[in-house]
């Protein structure tokens, strides 16, 4: 096998590990959008402010404190004591749900019936506020954060594509936790939205508001439901990008890069994050690797919206996501 394949085959691989990443945050976009047609355009900074937390909270950091320090002139840093990660994400958790009371209590629960557009420029207000929240409790400056997951290169992906084809694979050991994370989470919420009454109430409100509402399901509860189960999938999103490139303020413009994988998988089709993320994270490594030589570099910038604007052309609703024709 020549160079130029296993190169290639290399590439494809670590492109496989990066789109899981992306699915990650493409999947809190399907859910809120499932359930409430609400196109979530704070999720990238949910993801940001659940690590920013769970940084918080393992470090022993005082939320607040540089704020507690400008106004009463005091040097309050951290509590003195640091906090296991297994009990720091599930406080963290606990966190996320109740933002998503929060924001169904004061936002959502006043935009009711009210036009797509307006919900989304909600959103976009949420973004901003929950960014800037995130740098007056914790800080702005870049934080690691370690939750115990292995980094560095896998040795068994190396040792046994040596042995398969004379040449060891560099393949992240974070990157294969992602895949297996993101396999796990994808089956919960498969199996939750299938075979549980919340999941099929979920179900019900995303097809038709009015007749989940005649039936009695409470709408403002499947928003809660959404919205909590959507931070927790932020919170997974944010270790996995954290742990990997460190707990910064860029982490929220992750959400930019699911735009496309929720255009080609479909905006309402949990599988189809994962598959969007995978057809992304692979093409645009491969696109870089052949192309590089000809057009030069940094063509991992724009490869997944010159795809995703290929797709628009010609399947808008994406691979799995429902068509819509609406009669006049």
């Amino acid at each position: 096998m020549s160079d130029t394949v296993l190169f290639a085959l290399e590439a494809g691989l670590n492109g496989l590990t990066v789109g899981i990443m992306y699915s990650l945050v493409a999947l809190g976009f399907v859910l809120i959008f499932k359930a409430s047609g609400i196109f979530n355009f704070a999720q990238g900074v949910m993801a940001l402010f659940a690590a920013l937390t769970l940084v918080g909270f393992q470090t022993g950091q005082v939320p607040f404190s540089h704020l507690i320090n400008a106004i009463f002139g005091a040097h309050v840093s951290d509590f003195g004591f640091t906090m296991p990660a297994f009990l720091a994400i599930i406080l963290t958790v606990v966190v996320m749900v109740l933002l998503a009371l929060l924001i169904e209590r004061l936002v959502l629960k006043h935009l009711v019936n009210q036009e797509p557009i307006i919900l989304f420029m909600a959103t976009i207000g949420l973004a901003y506020f929950l960014e800037g929240l995130g740098d007056i409790m914790w800080g702005a400056e870049v934080k690691r954060l370690d939750v115990g997951i292995p980094q560095g290169m896998s040795s068994w992906v190396d040792e046994t594509t040596y042995n398969l084809f004379g040449y060891g694979f560099y393949i992240d050991t974070l990157s294969l936790w992602a895949l297996l994370i993101a396999a796990v989470l994808v089956t919960g919420l498969v199996v939750f939205s299938q075979y549980t009454k919340q999941g099929r109430a979920l179900r019900a409100v995303a097809d038709d508001h009015q007749a989940a509402l005649s039936v009695g399901i409470s709408l403002r509860f499947i928003w809660v439901l959404t919205w909590s189960i959507a931070g927790i999938v932020a919170l997974v999103a944010g270790i996995m990008w954290g742990s990997k490139s460190g707990v910064q303020f860029s982490l929220s413009l992750i959400a930019l890069k699911a735009l496309p994988v929720l255009i080609l998988g479909g905006f309402t089709s949990i599988p189809g994050a994962i598959v969007g993320g995978l057809l992304i994270g692979v093409g645009e490594k491969l696109f870089d690797f052949f192309m590089q030589p000809v057009i030069g570099g940094a063509t991992e910038n724009w490869f997944a919206y010159m795809l995703a604007l290929v797709f628009l052309l010609f399947r808008p609703q994406g691979l799995f996501g429902e068509r819509i024709i609406e009669r006049v």
